[in-house]
C-alpha cells in the first residue's frame, strides 16, 4: 500500500504562520508521525509540498500507476483550482482531503471545496490531527479495496475452473 501525500501552498510555513489558527506543529513534525503510522500498518508513505498548483497537478498525475491512493492538503487551491480537481478525478485513486482548520467556520471563500467535490472523504477542523485520522481511513479504504479484488480474483479463477470442467 502506497499513499502519497501531497501538500499546497504554505504548508511548508506551519508552525511559523498563524498559530493561532494552525498551531505550533511544523510539516515535517506531521509528516514523521503519519510516517510512524505508516511503518506501524505496513504502509509505504511518500511527501511532496508545493506552492505552485502546476506542480500539484503534475504531482497527482505522477501517482498514476505508482501510488494506491492520495492524502491531500491543497489548502487555498481547494477552494480556486478547477486543475487540481481534475487531476485527482482523472487519476481516479482514492484520495483524502485534508484541512488543519475547520474551512466552514471560516471566511465564505473557504467554505466550497472545489477538489472536496472529488474525494472519497474530507477531514477538516481537528488540527494536524486531521491527517493520523486520514492515514487511518487511508489503510482501512485500502485494505477494503485490497479484499474486494482478491474476492473478484477468486471468483473469476473458480468461473475459469468450472468453465474447464464442462
Amino acid at each position: 500500500m502506497k499513499v502519497v501525500v501531497i501538500q499546497g501552498p504554505n504548508l511548508n510555513m506551519l508552525g511559523i504562520r498563524e498559530q493561532r489558527l494552525y498551531g505550533p506543529m511544523k510539516l515535517e513534525q506531521i509528516h514523521q508521525n503519519m510516517k510512524t503510522f505508516a511503518d506501524q500498518n505496513g504502509m509505504e508513505v511518500e511527501f511532496f509540498q508545493s506552492n505552485l498548483e502546476g506542480e500539484i497537478v503534475d504531482k497527482i498525475q505522477e501517482c498514476l500507476g505508482d501510488a494506491d491512493g492520495i492524502i491531500i492538503n491543497p489548502a487555498a487551491y481547494s477552494h480556486t483550482s478547477i486543475a487540481i480537481r481534475d487531476a485527482i478525478a482523472a487519476v481516479s485513486l482514492p484520495t483524502l482531503e485534508v484541512h488543519i482548520t475547520n474551512i466552514h467556520a471560516r471566511e465564505e471563500f473557504r467554505r466550497h471545496s472545489l477538489t472536496a467535490e472529488v474525494a472519497a472523504g474530507v477531514i477538516a477542523g481537528f488540527g494536524p490531527f486531521g491527517y493520523h485520522m486520514a492515514m487511518i481511513a487511508m489503510h482501512q479504504i485500502l485494505s477494503e479495496l485490497g479484499a474486494l479484488k482478491e474476492a473478484q480474483a477468486k471468483a473469476q479463477a473458480q468461473a475459469q475452473e468450472g468453465a474447464k470442467e464442462s
